[in-house]
């Protein structure tokens, strides 16, 4: 799966949040400041050329859809981030977490009662 830029996942976070929407829905789902819409329609040109939306069109509009979910994204993510920081270490990325203060106890505990129910 390719990357996306942080515009770009930027776009797909507000697309994720309302399924899915034309130009003018997405702009508005982003945070303040809100980009300009020809920045986002630039974006989501790339975004189609990526395969990571799909097009609709109604007369002169398109409506976008996601064909990446997000949960999919996040996996793909959160496994590149641990293979190239971490040399594919989970337990090292979860040592990381818990020496930066970033995990509690109550979260540990949290996973391993999750882990326990797989």
């Amino acid at each position: 799966m390719k990357t996306l830029t942080k515009a770009e996942e930027q776009v797909m976070q507000s697309l994720w949040k309302i399924g899915k929407g034309f130009l003018k829905d997405i702009v508005e789902e982003m945070p303040a400041p809100k980009p300009h819409p020809n920045t986002v329609a630039t974006i989501l040109k790339i975004l189609v050329d990526k395969k990571f939306v799909t097009t609709e069109t109604f007369g002169r509009m398109n409506e976008y859809s996601p064909l990446i979910n997000k949960q999919a994204y996040s996996k793909n993510s959160m496994n590149s981030l641990v293979k190239g920081y971490f040399g594919g270490s989970f337990s090292k990325a979860v040592s990381f977490l818990v020496e930066e203060n970033k995990l509690s106890i109550e979260d540990l505990e949290l996973l391993l009662q999750q882990l326990k129910k797989k």
